[in-house]
Formats: C-alpha cells, structure tokens, sequence
C-alpha cells in the first residue's frame, strides 16, 4: 500500500486528544497529580468521543504491516532535515491541545512538567531527558504524517492482533487481518523472540527510540519506544512474544508512564530558573543537531 493513496484525514482536534483519552481509560492513583484529585481530571460528559473512535478507525485500518516498513525505510534513513535540539522543541510549541480541559499549555510546557515531576522524585537524570524528549518524535506532523500516523495505542504488526488493544474491531477492515501469515498468532515472528525483534505500529514513540537509540540507557529506551504499548505494560497482552529482558524491563516502562499522564499541571514551569539545567541535560545526552 502506498502512502500516496493514504487517507489524510485527521479527526482529532489535537494530537493530544489521543492522551485525554488513556486519562478515561486509565485513572490512576494520586502520587503525581498536584493541585487536583485524579476525578478532577479530564471530566468529560461521554468518556469516548466519536473524533478518538474515528482515530482508531483509521490506525488500525492503515497501519498494515508493509506501511510500517515503508515508514521505517522512508524516516529511519534521517535525511528529512537537521535542526538543533530546541529548534525542535520551539516546533512542539506549535502543538497547543485545544481539546484538553486541563490545560493549555503547549507541548513543550508539558515535556517540562513530565520532566521536573521526575526530577522531583529523585529519579536519574537519563530519566528526567527521558521525560523532556518523550514527545518528540512528534515532529512527524512536520513533514505532513497524519494523526493516526504520530500518536495513538501502538501494537505489533505482523501478526495477529490482540483484543486488548483499544477498538480491536476496527482490525477488521485492515488489509493484515485475514492475511494467511500476518493473521497468526506469532505472524513473521518466534515465540519468545523479545520486543527488540518485533515490528511496532509506526508512530512517534518509535521515532523518538530510534533517534536516541545511541544515547539514553536501555532502561530509558524501553520508556521511550513502549511508553504507548498500552496492550502490553497494562493489560498483559502479546506475552507470547516477549522474553525475559522484556519481562525485566516492564517495570521501567510502568514506572515512566504515570510521569507522562499525570503530571500536567496548570501553572507553567519558570523556564527562566530551569533553562541552565536543561542546557546541560541536552547536551549530555543529545547532539547540538538532531537529523530528523
């Protein structure tokens, strides 16, 4: 399928909107929250939107497994354009979630909040530039990606697919769904084959992996490249592909998780008091240029 003939649709009214959704989902106990109860949090009349359905409508029909590796072969080369770190940050400032009750501050707002709640709790500082570049892979909506194409519930592709992935329904209408190989329970992997060597959905999450891949420790790289594996790390799915280093990573990927859900915050970080920090953060663990 090539991306060409690709319905461009975007029924979200911002790309955060996908995360307003996990928040229904997924409540979680007050330990990161501030300033609010977790009931307070994303207090929505209906907790499923038709624009979140009509998203998922779309990903799941469209993330095929051919369409992930044309992704891959077509980004994981780098030579869309190279931009210093905080040129693309200043980009995430564009990304402002309309949609969302709790706050209004932009992307960049919110990688801050991830991070410092992190930092507060004592965690590594690969942690906290974890936390600051979580989003990143964002950039996507740079080069013309649609929504479904940049955020959104990953999943393995390349085989069949499991029922606790959210709208599994729509699975349905992918071209993968009655293929003879994809359609099995291992598809084109080995049982117990490890993470590593199984082919995610496309999205920023794996974009952002393979950017930092060379930089942030492995513990670090599972946060960043499952942080949206919603399947796996909380509802125990595809355990037939895993091996014990997923097992013992799992952990790391649940601790970061609450950081990125809950940790928004209506008041904005004091840029001016965290910019000496941060400069330093990103040197340690990013190039002075990323190629995207």
């Amino acid at each position: 399928m090539k991306a060409d003939f690709l319905p461009q649709t975007n029924p979200l009214e911002s790309l955060d909107e996908w995360e307003d959704d996990l928040l229904t989902r997924y409540p979680d106990p007050e330990t990161i929250v501030q300033n609010k109860t977790v009931e307070e949090y994303r207090d929505y009349e209906n907790t499923t939107r038709d624009t979140v359905k009509e998203f998922y409508k779309l990903n799941h029909t469209y993330q095929t497994y051919d369409f992930v590796m044309q992704k891959r072969n077509d980004y994981l080369k780098f030579d869309k354009k190279k931009m210093p770190v905080w040129s693309a940050f200043e980009f995430l400032n564009q990304l402002v979630d309309d949609s969302d009750p709790d706050t209004d501050l932009d992307q960049f707002q919110h990688l801050l909040q991830t991070s410092e709640a992190i930092r507060r709790d004592g965690h590594p500082d690969w942690m906290v530039a974890v936390g600051l570049i979580h989003d990143l892979g964002k950039v996507l909506c740079l080069f013309g990606e649609p929504q479904w194409a940049v955020v959104g519930d990953t999943f393995p592709v390349g085989c069949a697919y499991s029922d606790k992935v959210v709208y599994p329904e729509f699975f349905s209408l992918n071209s993968d769904y009655n293929n003879e190989v994809y359609s099995t329970k291992n598809g084109v992997y080995e049982e117990g084959c490890g993470l590593r060597n199984v082919t995610m959905s496309w999205g920023h999450d794996e974009y952002i992996y393979h950017i930092a891949k060379e930089r942030i420790p492995e513990e670090g790289l599972y946060m960043l490249r499952y942080h949206s594996f919603y399947a796996w790390h909380r509802e125990g799915a595809y355990d037939h592909l895993l091996d014990d280093h997923d097992r013992a990573m799992l952990k790391w990927v649940k601790l970061f998780n609450p950081y990125d859900l809950y940790s928004k915050n209506p008041t904005p970080p004091n840029w001016t008091e965290l910019k000496p920090y941060y400069e330093d953060l990103v040197a340690k663990y990013l190039p002075a240029e990323i190629r995207f």
